[in-house]
């Protein structure tokens, strides 16, 4: 398994490719919904891949966010490779790189199906309701880092 820090445009079509198969054909998210401005090249926002025999079977990305505070992003595994872990590396990767850079905690908003995933590897629920992303429901969830 190859963790890679997206540096190339290249990387980054593999990226969405992840991307489009988990949410636009799986999940039915309109593609100009899930492709947007941090999408317009490898340096517009800190992208990550996993790669399995030289295939991308998951990718992921965060942002700068408020309070210095990452916000991750478009965290998706191929169905192939779910639940093999694959999902706590990258979201681990993106955690390790932020602090790196000085974030203090984490914020993602989660589909509600991932939720108790995302609790298992230390993030909690903000009180709430969900709400509605892409025709999908979600809840925000935080980590200190």
């Amino acid at each position: 398994m190859e963790i890679i820090r997206v540096t190339t445009d290249e990387q980054l079509k593999e990226c969405l490719s992840v991307r489009k198969e988990v949410f636009v054909d799986e999940q039915n998210v309109p593609l100009e919904l899930e492709i947007d401005e941090l999408d317009a090249s490898h340096q517009s926002g800190h992208h990550f891949l996993i790669r399995e025999g030289g295939k991308a079977i998951a990718a992921a990305r965060w942002k700068p966010y408020e309070e210095n505070r990452a916000k991750l992003q478009r965290i998706a595994v191929l169905k192939s490779s779910r639940g093999t872990g694959l999902g706590s590396v990258l979201v681990q990767a993106m955690e390790a790189q932020a602090k790196e850079l000085g974030y203090t905690g984490a914020v993602l908003d989660a589909q509600c199906q991932a939720e108790p995933f995302y609790k298992k590897i230390g993030y909690e629920t903000i009180p709430g309701e969900p709400f509605d992303d892409a025709g999908i429901l979600h809840v925000r969830m935080v980590k200190p880092l």
